[in-house]
């Protein structure tokens, strides 16, 4: 199952090695409650043999993906949206929020789990003196990164994952290492990449309904 493939792969998860001293890792997977959610989740939309496209994200955030393992799912969109209730602290996450409302415009949950996969480049985070970091603020990212992502990629198409097309969320540095390993490892025959949620809702707001419709002209 699609689901079983997931979920051991998050269970055994560990971060690089090479990190500076003073980075913490972020990983949700060995908190219990994240762990059982993840298992709700994932057994709720996944519990299939059901081949499917992966999208690739940044890294988890402390107020997303952070508390509930879950990509670009906060504890608020993981009750409104997935029906999945917990006690986590119910803020809103701004790149959730996006992500959310692109999936409902899809078609809902079901229809958009069934064909797709949210991962991201780095499935864990990190911060430096509680502020969350993405991968890519290290100065040498590249040379920190590239074995840890590549295996970790490697790892997440032994799931039942279509290598046609891979999808990037994040049109700058993100997508720019993401093309640079495509194109080194073949991962995915094309790739194609999708504006950052957070970009969206920060600096064009107004326009986010032209962004939700880029996804879905993109996906569909």
């Amino acid at each position: 199952m699609f689901s079983e493939d997931v979920l051991q792969y998050y269970h055994q998860l560990d971060g690089p090695t090479n990190l500076p001293l003073d980075v913490g890792i972020l990983n949700p997977y060995l908190d219990q409650t994240a762990f059982i959610l993840c298992q709700e989740f994932y057994h709720k939309y996944y519990n299939d043999n059901f081949s499917r496209s992966l999208l690739f994200g940044i890294n988890p955030g402390r107020f997303g993906a952070g508390l509930t393992g879950i990509p670009f799912t906060d504890p608020k969109t993981l009750t409104d949206y997935c029906g999945i209730k917990n006690d986590l602290p119910a803020r809103g996450e701004l790149s959730s929020t996006f992500i959310y409302e692109m999936i409902n415009a899809f078609g809902g949950v079901e229809l958009f789990y069934q064909q797709y996969f949210i991962s991201a480049i780095s499935p864990l985070g990190y911060v430096r003196n509680g502020v969350n970091l993405n991968y890519y603020d290290f100065p040498n990212y590249r040379t920190i990164f590239e074995p840890y992502v590549v295996q970790e990629i490697r790892s997440q198409l032994q799931f039942n994952i279509d290598p046609s097309i891979g999808y990037c969320i994040g049109k700058g540095t993100n997508f720019d290492f993401f093309k640079y390993l495509n194109d080194k490892y073949q991962f995915f025959k094309n790739i194609k990449a999708l504006p950052h949620p957070r970009w969206v809702m920060q600096y064009k707001l107004k326009k986010k309904q032209v962004y939700i419709d880029q996804y879905l002209n993109t996906l569909k």
